[in-house]
């Protein structure tokens, strides 16, 4: 079961018929799509699975906590939520124009990216700044995507503009108000239990333990810490496509009976 997978609706380069697909070859059972602040991909990837896979309704939010940006995962919600689809609308709106903030930026260091790239990605994408690297690349602005964040779109790169963060207690209650359960996405390697019980006071059902870039003694950690704390666990790739084979579909994962955990979340 891999709980955390990208799709061309938010800045991977799969879409969801080929996740689908992809995941089917990879022997998993259930997968969920966790696109950015936007749950149109979840809806295409059911249709391609029909009854061979388990789509779980999934979403990654950007939130922020203690001053620090926090993604949030929220999984098997109820994805016509009024409230919850709202909040995400306005963080996909934020996000457009921080892009074009970005591209404005950029134009006033000389790097300029042709306009009809920009208008070519389309509105039902949320765009970051992985969708501006690639157009740099294609500018030959950059030789890579690295390069371009090397340059200009790090974390204090010179045309970085910051996101539009939800308070993560909000974003808790979005997801839990939706029947949902909520979980953060690959903690910081700060992450202490006072911090998790903080959440878990806001609704915090699980963590993500198991993860690519995790060591064994850093996955072994954050299961402790689960078990400790009455939390879920899970889990998976983080793949937003074929350009990190340690991120492939399936890389990383959780067990059937962790998943049942983890649903069984959404009833507490």
């Amino acid at each position: 079961m891999d709980l955390h997978l990208h799709t061309t609706f938010s800045d991977g380069t799969y879409t969801p018929a080929e996740v689908v697909d992809l995941a089917r070859r990879s022997g998993l059972s259930a997968i969920a799509i966790t696109d950015h602040d936007t749950l149109a991909g979840i809806a295409p990837a059911i249709e391609a699975a029909g009854r061979s896979l388990e789509i779980i309704s999934g979403v990654e939010i950007t939130a922020e906590f203690h001053g620090r940006e926090l993604h949030l995962l929220g999984y098997f919600f109820d994805p016509h939520n009024a409230n919850l689809r709202s909040a995400l609308d306005h963080l996909r709106s934020e996000r457009v124009g921080r892009f074009h903030e970005m591209v404005k930026r950029l134009h006033g260091l000389g790097v300029h990216i042709n306009d009809a790239d920009v208008a070519n990605l389309g509105d039902t994408t949320t765009l970051g700044r992985r969708h501006l690297a690639e157009l740099l690349v294609q500018a030959k602005q950059a030789a890579t995507v690295r390069e371009a964040f090397q340059r200009y779109l790090g974390d204090q790169g010179r045309a970085t503009v910051p996101k539009t963060r939800l308070p993560v207690a909000d974003a808790i209650a979005l997801v839990r108000g939706a029947t949902g359960v909520a979980a953060w996405a690959h903690p910081a390697y700060d992450c202490t239990k006072e911090m998790l019980l903080e959440l878990k006071g806001f609704g915090l059902g699980a963590i993500e333990a198991e993860y690519p870039a995790f060591t064994p003694t850093r996955i072994r950690k954050l299961r402790q810490m689960a078990t400790d704390l009455g939390l879920a666990v899970t889990g998976g790739s983080d793949c937003h496509g074929p350009d990190q084979p340690r991120r492939a579909i399936g890389a990383s994962s959780i067990t059937h009976d962790e998943l049942m955990r983890l649903r069984a979340c959404c009833k507490i």
